[in-house]
Formats: C-alpha cells, sequence, structure tokens
C-alpha cells in the first residue's frame, strides 16, 4: 500500500518512513526525494547548510541529498599531477556536520560525491581524459586511484558527519561515453572503492546517469543499498529493473519534463512506479530536477502524496 490513512499524531517521521523501505515494510505514505543544484559553490558553507535546509523544511522529503557543488583541489601543474586528500572537500564536511546537527536524527541524509572518472573531467575536460586514456592509459589510472583514495577519505568523513550513506553519480557507464570494456578498466574498480569505504552505511546509492546505462552491470556485488535511475530517459521500467534488484528503487518521476507536466502525469508516474517496484521504493526523479524549478511545481509531489 502507498498510504495508510493514520491519526496525525501516528504519522511517520520521514526517518520511519526511510526504514520502512529500507525494511520491506508497510508506509503510512511513500517517502520521497527530490532535489537540485542551488549553485552556491562560491559562497560560505553556511550559506549551502541553509539552503539544504530550507528545502528540505518546506517540501517535506523524506531523504535529503545532500548536493556536493564544492571543487576538487586543482594541482598546481598538470590536472593529473595529483597526491591523495586526506580532506579532499573540507567546506562540504563542515556543511554535513551542520545539516546533521540540524535535522537531529529526524530525517536521513546522503552525502553526493561524483564519481573518480567525473572528477578527471572536471580538473580537466571530458576531451583531455580521453586523450590521456588513449595515449597513456597507466597515467590516467594512476590520476584515478589517488581521486580515488582522496574521495574514499571523504566519503568516511561524510559518515563521521553524520551522513548514512553516500550517493555515487556514474555517468560514464553507458555506451556512447565508455564501452563496458572501458568501463570495466578506468572506472569501476575505482567506483567500488569509493562505494565500499562507507560499505556498511545503510543508505549507499547508486546514481546511474544517462539514458544507455548498462543497468545489468550494477544489480548485484556492490555495497549500495539503492538504485536511482532515470525510468524515462532509459526507457527500462521499474518493474523490468525489480526482477533482477532486489533493493530499494528511488526514482520513478521524470526528470527531464518535470516542470512542464500535469499534476496528473507525475502522480500517474508514481503509481506505475510504486506498483512496479514494490515496498522497497522511495519516489523521486532520476536525476536533478531543473534548477528552475518553481515553488508550485515542486510542491505538485508532496501535495499528492499527502506530506
Amino acid at each position: 500500500m502507498a498510504r495508510i490513512n493514520l491519526p496525525a499524531e501516528t504519522r511517520m517521521s520521514s526517518r520511519e518512513r526511510v526504514d520502512c523501505a529500507l525494511e520491506g515494510r508497510e508506509v503510512d505514505r511513500t517517502p520521497f526525494s527530490f532535489w537540485h543544484h542551488f549553485g552556491l559553490q562560491k559562497e560560505p558553507p553556511e550559506r549551502f547548510v541553509q539552503a539544504t535546509l530550507d528545502f528540505h523544511a518546506k517540501f517535506k522529503t523524506d531523504l535529503v541529498k545532500v548536493m556536493s557543488d564544492f571543487p576538487y583541489p586543482q594541482p598546481k601543474g598538470p590536472w593529473y599531477d595529483l597526491r591523495e586528500e586526506a580532506d579532499p572537500f573540507p567546506a562540504q564536511i563542515q556543511a554535513l556536520n551542520s545539516i546533521g546537527q540540524s535535522l537531529g536524527g529526524q530525517a536521513y541524509f546522503i552525502e553526493t560525491i561524483f564519481n573518480p572518472w567525473k572528477v578527471a573531467e572536471n580538473l580537466s575536460s571530458t576531451q583531455e581524459v580521453m586523450r590521456l586514456k588513449e595515449e597513456n592509459p597507466q597515467r590516467l589510472l594512476d590520476a584515478l586511484e589517488l581521486i580515488t583514495k582522496s574521495e574514499a577519505n571523504h566519503a568516511r568523513r561524510a559518515i563521521a558527519a553524520g551522513a548514512s550513506g553516500i550517493f555515487l553519480a556514474i555517468a560514464n557507464a553507458q555506451d556512447g561515453i565508455l564501452s563496458q570494456d572501458d568501463y570495466a578498466k578506468f572506472s569501476e574498480p575505482f567506483d567500488r572503492l569509493v562505494l565500499e569505504a562507507t560499505a556498511q552505511a545503510p543508505l549507499n546509492t547508486l546514481h546511474l546517469h544517462g539514458d544507455r546505462v548498462y543497468l545489468d552491470r550494477f544489480f548485484k556485488g556492490w555495497a549500495a543499498s539503492v538504485i536511482n535511475y532515470s525510468v524515462q530517459g532509459t526507457r527500462v521500467p521499474i518493474s523490468s529493473v525489480r526482477k533482477q534488484y532486489s533493493g530499494v528503487l528511488l526514482g520513478g518521476l521524470d526528470e527531464v519534463r518535470f516542470r512542464t507536466l500535469s499534476s496528473e502525469t507525475l502522480r500517474s508516474q508514481y503509481e506505475s512506479a510504486r506498483k512496479e517496484a514494490g515496498k522497497r521504493f522511495i519516489l523521486a526523479p532520476g536525476c536533478s530536477v531543473p534548477n528552475d524549478s518553481t515553488d508550485p511545481e515542486l510542491f505538485r509531489v508532496p501535495h499528492f502524496l499527502g506530506a
């Protein structure tokens, strides 16, 4: 069931709803989340903290997905001339500590981490990473290993700050970016290591970004209990994924057309996803909703859920 009619005083907390999804139990209403980038990476962490908490409080999200827009440290020399960083995102850790203290255990929050390949692209460019892969693959592997060690350090700090998992964004495990063999060599081992740094966290999440994702690679053997992917982009229904994956499915809503879809269409997407996913389900978009989404557009989801 999506919702049980209960007196107000017995309604579940956000944390309890997510616990039910993790354990496959009934809920008073379907837990949900959504997110977008605040664009505050050049501002003090306090601004980012307040924006995150205000967003959660306003829209009553059940899972707080903390964005991660602060940049990885840029080396003085060539982008690949890296070292292991004990604390690569200190402003983000400061923000996580404040978010955890403010939430006070009433809601789970998870920390977004872009996978090492994406960090390498951010330090240089997509073209430069591809060039290095072809011309000097060992140098690229060495750089990715150092980024991985640094991100694993950050992941452990995030859990120490109160996060209940990491949201590992993987955008290169898809046809048209890397072949299956190239992903297996240049990305998968590093992606696994970042997740394994927080293997005991209850809400480690694989965000499989893109429309041509190699979904089958991620259904078993990863240190994650949640998968988030774009149903509409990949055209892979949740029912197909559920046949192969028993963990929590986070998704169902069309992130690309979110602003222009009617409330009835969004509700229909929700109903279909809930039915196909079963009890281990948290309603969410397949990725960030547009950054310029208005409050009335965002309020449609908590309204039809009865949040």
